[in-house]
């Protein structure tokens, strides 16, 4: 009988995995995989690897609970019947879900097949004579613990496995932090500086080793009352961000959109991404998520629009207003907000100068002017104005959005929430649910000296450092108007709201509010205050397709 190959090939012509990981996957038989070469063969092996992680952050995958489940996002039923999914984003938001959920399901089950990917490779690899070999191998077993370290901060728990065949050891607590410390240390000497973010690095490691230390509390003790984070932790943050900020490698983007957009593969503060540009045949659902259904980006794709998912609650906009002195954040912060076109209410622009505004989208929306399925020309050039709610079958109704949203009737109309529009709508999507050029930001600088302040706060109390590093950081965003004005005090809740300013909508609020003692909180449409739900169920399939295994993978406490 003929063994059976499993092999991922990169279809764009004559590009290495150095600068392209598009993913074909096809099965082989030995003799047809018998002609390929060495480079081809180990490229191949850790290709599938980095596959999963635009699968990972889709919309409704690890962004959907990382942001839903948080003050920061809220999806109701839209128009009373949208997004309805038989509950699970209300559930999610309330801390009622599931382990039925299905959200929760694909997660886990993307983040164990990522596991069992780079098992794979690590497996295959030493038996290819190529001279990336080792270089692969090490990026193949630190994701492995990056797929481990999101599994641990979602539901408590690390798979370790060695042999492909074999059965993986469930790590918690103590265990699970040491273990992926000790990954993450063991395959760093063999990584890479010079490759692109799409890749694991030097940086990237550090990175999430920072992540690790500065989350072991939380990991080591679920459901404490109070974390205890320890002074030799905090040290290990300090000492891997000062090895990101000294490499001389990354540089805070001036332009605080950029680093969003669809061309982001190249700026200087990403530092680890999930590539997924549209010649890898990526997706664009992180900006059409957001976005009215009669808001059309694209003057070339008259069906490209958005789908009134989630907004942000009135609670994260008041976090703003209220950093601002009750003032307008628009005017002050350029994280919050970017006008990149200021034509007048009703008049006509060229294809070429129609940018949607970014950032956080706020009252009566314009845009281009639909009809019959095609957008409205003038000559050349296409008609903007006042936006209604025409795919809704409210032609009548503008779309304004409120700052108010929740799950009544009247708060989860389509025009409730305000939006976000943070990724660029890639230019390429003709559905606005396809193709995307953006890649998916997981780790930046900026989080380097966000976590750096955070652990001196949290050691000593070093405020004037912690200052220095956020002020820093809200100085660099300057390209468009001011930067946001210097703070003149520090602590571990403005560093918190800091956080939220930065990182919006960047999947990170979940982790960030449970470190900080805020998840148990009353926020829109949430009054839990379970601490048992800082973690996620185990999937019930999980949980039934182990049921052979006596007393081998147990369900998380109040599922």
């Amino acid at each position: 009988m003929k063994k059976i190959l499993i092999i991922s090939f990169i279809s764009c012509a004559l590009l290495t995995l150095n600068s392209c990981t598009d993913l074909v996957e096809k099965v082989l038989d030995e003799s047809s995989a018998s002609g390929l070469t060495d480079k081809q063969a180990a490229d191949g092996s850790l290709a599938p690897v980095y596959a999963q992680l635009p699968n990972i952050f889709l919309h409704t995958n690890y962004f959907a609970i990382q942001e839903i489940s948080t003050d920061e996002a809220i999806l109701p039923y839209r128009g009373g019947t949208d997004w309805g999914d038989n509950g699970i984003y209300v559930n999610m938001h309330q801390h009622t879900h599931t382990s039925t959920d299905p959200n929760i399901r694909n997660t886990w089950l993307l983040l164990t097949q990522g596991i069992s990917r780079a098992v794979t490779a690590m497996s295959a690899l030493p038996n290819i004579n190529d001279t990336n070999a080792k270089t692969y191998i090490a990026e193949a077993r630190g994701m492995r613990a990056y797929y481990n370290l999101l599994l641990l901060d979602l539901f408590g728990l690390v798979f370790s496995k060695e042999d492909a065949n074999g059965l993986s050891v469930i790590l918690r607590g103590e265990q699970a932090v040491e273990y992926l410390k000790a990954e993450f240390l063991a395959v760093e000497p063999s990584l890479l500086t010079t490759v692109g973010p799409g890749r694991l690095t030097k940086g990237a490691v550090w990175g999430l080793l920072a992540r690790l230390h500065l989350n072991a509390a939380v990991y080591r003790d679920r459901y404490a009352t109070s974390f205890q984070f320890k002074p030799e932790d905090m040290d290990k943050v300090v000492e891997y961000t000062d090895k990101i900020i000294n490499s001389g490698q990354y540089s805070l983007s001036a332009d605080y959109f950029s680093m969003f957009n669809s061309d982001n593969n190249s700026n200087k503060e990403l530092i680890f991404v999930g590539e997924q540009r549209a010649e890898l045949n990526g997706h664009n659902r992180m900006a059409y998520f957001s976005l009215s259904g009669d808001q059309f980006p694209l003057p070339a794709f008259p069906a490209a629009n958005g789908t009134d998912g989630p907004a942000i609650t009135p609670d994260f906009y008041q976090s703003w207003v209220q950093a601002n002195d009750g003032k307008d954040p628009a005017g002050i912060d350029p994280r919050f907000f970017k006008q990149n076109w200021t034509m007048p209410a009703d008049s006509c622009i060229a294809a070429d100068k129609f940018e949607m505004n970014r950032g956080i989208l706020r009252g009566t929306q314009y845009g281009l002017i639909r009809v019959n399925g095609a957008f409205v020309r003038c000559g050349n050039n296409y008609r903007v104005g006042k936006l209604f709610n025409v795919t809704r079958n409210r032609p009548t109704l503008a779309v304004n959005f409120t700052e108010q949203v929740n799950f009544t009737v009247a708060g989860s109309d389509y025009n409730t929430g305000y939006r976000v529009l943070k990724y660029e709508f890639s230019k390429k999507s003709s559905s606005g649910r396809n193709l995307g050029d953006a890649d998916l930001v997981i780790f930046r600088l900026a989080d380097a000296y966000l976590m750096r302040a955070e652990a001196k706060l949290r050691k000593s109390n070093d405020a004037a450092g912690a200052l220095a590093d956020v002020n820093l950081v809200r100085a660099a965003r300057k390209a468009v108007g001011t930067p946001a004005p210097a703070l003149t005090s520090m602590t571990l809740d403005i560093l918190f709201r800091e956080r939220g300013f930065e990182f919006y909508w960047e999947a990170q609020r979940r982790t960030d509010m449970i470190r900080f003692g805020k998840y148990e909180g009353t926020w829109t449409e949430k009054t839990n205050n379970d601490p048992k739900k800082r973690i996620f169920p185990i999937p019930q399939t999980a949980i039934d397709g182990a049921s052979n295994l006596v007393g081998y993978l147990k369900q998380n406490d109040s599922y």
